[in-house]
């Protein structure tokens, strides 16, 4: 079936919105939008289960709507709430038809559909800010958990000679395989898959996407990153972080850089060598 079903949760705001977003991540919801008294989650219809809100609604005490929109509705829904994100003066997240952005090192121009990474997210936020502080000047680049592609059009920007990016959805390959294009980006290579295996060495290595795929590729990754290579991860939450710090030291990930926000956390490590 095409087209999406809309999930709306009343009162999701705050920590407990992340909490959701986190839960529905794990079951397949690629897109979401959020404001002081609402989450909205979007899934593709094909894979929605009407029982999974229902649960979440329950155990939480929210109430909550769910629609089948045709893909068609979303360009138009999103244009009318999607706002600039800024990171300081390194980055500047808008869509065409905002004005270019001032005074800012990289300004980057999407259209996310339903793909998930619009820098308002507090992960792909931090994500952007770790970036901040690296040097991608020539360097090999795995952007795992591409979405709209923004972390990997940024490496781009910053001067990656190469970027990987590895998505497990169709409709984020699509969507991601537009806003490269609307980037004027040439060194990304775009991949369909759901694990980050067959390619590499890398230098830098992308991950923001959920705790168990985390964990379940952390030994790959750490193998795929040339020694003293860099891994940014996010997509975990607050309690994740003592978990991931010993799952890392066993993959000889040292060096660990902590950024926290709205109860989400992104981790950066060295690789030993």
């Amino acid at each position: 079936m095409e087209g999406h079903y809309l999930v709306e949760f009343e009162l999701a705001a705050g920590e407990l919105a992340d909490i959701l977003v986190a839960l529905l991540n794990e079951a397949g919801y690629t897109g979401y939008e959020q404001d002081a008294q609402h989450l909205r989650a979007y899934i593709p219809a094909a894979e929605f289960q009407p029982q999974q809100p229902a649960d979440l609604a329950a155990r939480y005490d929210l109430t909550y709507t769910s629609r089948f929109i045709p893909d068609t509705n979303w360009n138009a829904a999103w244009e009318a709430s999607f706002r600039p994100v800024r990171v300081g003066d390194f980055c500047m997240i808008r869509a065409e038809f905002h004005d270019p952005a001032g005074a800012v090192t990289h300004d980057i121009v999407i259209t996310p559909k339903m793909s998930f990474g619009t820098g308002h997210h507090a992960t792909t936020y931090l994500m952007i800010r770790q970036m901040e502080s690296l040097n991608f000047q020539d360097k090999q680049v795995l952007d795992f958990g591409t979405g709209t592609g923004i972390l990997a059009i940024l490496a781009e920007k910053c001067g990656a000679s190469g970027v990987v990016a590895i998505d497990v959805d169709p409709w984020s390959i699509e969507n991601a395989t537009e806003n490269l294009a609307r980037n004027r980006c040439s060194r990304v290579r775009l991949h369909l898959s759901d694990h980050p295996g067959g390619e590499g060495p890398f230098d830098l290595i992308l991950a923001n996407i959920t705790r168990n795929v985390l964990l379940e590729n952390l030994e790959i990754l750490t193998q795929q990153l040339r020694p003293g290579g860099v891994l940014i991860i996010s997509g975990l939450l607050e309690a994740d972080e003592s978990a991931f710090l010993t799952a890392a030291a066993e993959q000889g990930l040292r060096g660990h850089n902590l950024l926290k926000q709205n109860g989400w956390i992104c981790l950066k490590f060295l690789r030993e060598g």
